[in-house]
């Protein structure tokens, strides 16, 4: 049976800070509304709204564009936004999910469903507390301890009968309400529980957004790049983004940096993404002569979409001539530049083959990288 969802992202976020909302701020790369939105897609929703403030509404029409969404405005409340997405939902089944816990995943949905199979009205994931807890006077002051015994933590999204949901709105119209299953149970109906999942937490701080990328969990990724030129006519070679005055030049169809077009492989190879040769052909003139700075930031841009953190790079350039020890550092400061890594991040050698192979007879340079990325289980 299919089902609808409603992405309620029209709070301001302003425990979080800075000027831009929370739900529109980068996690692993992706705006943070794009997550929860990609998992229920993926999940099978049949209908996607996403309910926003009219000062988003153009922003997330654009970071939207690659999903079948519906964007609406909200209300001024959560249950007002939650209103204004149900207008617009006809199956039989809906889940509403809050934009600011992006940690969602297709079996939480899948787990919530079942339980409507079984016949309830509405169903939310939920933990039970580990923390002690108490009571204070608002000032810091404990006033007594509360006994955590049969607390849960509740969580989106949560899951209902459609038809029920409608109605129960219906009944409070002009009443606020913290979550949906409140007022499910304001209209005198059940409500279900099953197991929720710890990185459905709900970004409030700003340092939320790093215990949370920690949740997310990730799968360690090594791609390993090769590539070589042959020298000709020139005065200078480009190595790892840094010019360097030589006798001869190295032929290639862009500007040959051997160093970072075996990076560039690299950091594909981490992500699945083929080669360098794939995303920009030689046979293209519009790369004739190109910088290499062009891939390898299109590779790390290629990471960042992919919710992939690049860890830690290393070079190996291959030459007798030139000397890469005095450009070493200036190799490395590019490098970590372009991938916006801290300089501890990025590892540039060099070495030679001892006189042996086309590079010992200097007829050229060759150039081997590895990558190791964070990627996304």
């Amino acid at each position: 049976m299919s089902f609808a969802a409603i992405v309620v992202a029209g709070g301001a976020g302003s425990r979080v800070g800075g000027d831009t909302p929370k739900q529109m701020r980068a996690l692993r790369g992706r705006p943070v509304i794009q997550w929860s939105v990609a998992a229920l897609a993926e999940a099978g929703a049949s209908e996607i709204v996403v309910v926003v403030s009219e000062e988003t509404l153009p922003r997330c029409h654009e970071i939207l564009a690659r999903w079948p969404v519906r964007v609406v405005v909200g209300g001024n409340t959560r249950s007002g936004s939650v209103r204004a997405g149900l207008e617009h939902v006809s199956a039989e089944r809906v889940l509403v999910h809050d934009a600011a816990r992006p940690g969602l995943k297709p079996e939480i949905v899948r787990r919530l469903l079942k339980t409507l199979d079984g016949g309830a009205l509405g169903v939310a994931p939920a933990l039970p507390s580990a923390d002690m807890l108490c009571r204070t006077d608002g000032a810091g002051h404990i006033i007594d301890a509360v006994e955590r015994t049969g607390l849960m933590h509740i969580q989106t999204p949560q899951a209902f009968q459609t038809s029920v949901l409608k109605a129960a709105y219906a009944a409070a119209p002009d009443a606020s309400f913290p979550d949906d299953l409140s007022v499910l149970r304001a209209f005198g109906a059940e409500a279900a529980l099953a197991t929720g999942d710890r990185a459905l937490m709900k970004i409030t701080y700003e340092e939320d957004f790093a215990v949370l990328e920690r949740l997310m969990g990730g799968v360690v990724c090594v791609g390993s790049g090769f590539d070589a030129h042959r020298f000709g006519l020139g005065d200078h070679v480009m190595l790892c983004g840094v010019r360097i005055a030589h006798d001869r030049g190295l032929q290639g169809h862009s500007d040959a940096d051997a160093g970072w077009h075996a990076l560039v492989d690299a950091i594909l190879g981490a992500l699945g993404q083929g080669d360098i040769g794939a995303h920009f052909p030689p046979s293209a003139l519009e790369w004739k002569g190109a910088s290499s700075e062009m891939f390898l930031r299109h590779a790390g841009k290629l990471a960042e979409r992919a919710g992939a953190r690049i860890g830690h790079v290393d070079v190996t350039l291959i030459c007798e001539r030139p000397k890469i020890t005095p450009y070493r550092e200036a190799m490395r400061a590019r490098t970590a530049e372009v991938l916006n890594l801290p300089l501890a991040r990025v590892s540039i050698k060099a070495t030679t083959t001892e006189r042996m192979g086309f590079t010992g007879r200097e007829e050229g340079i060759a150039a081997q990288a590895i990558a190791t990325l964070d990627c996304l289980p």
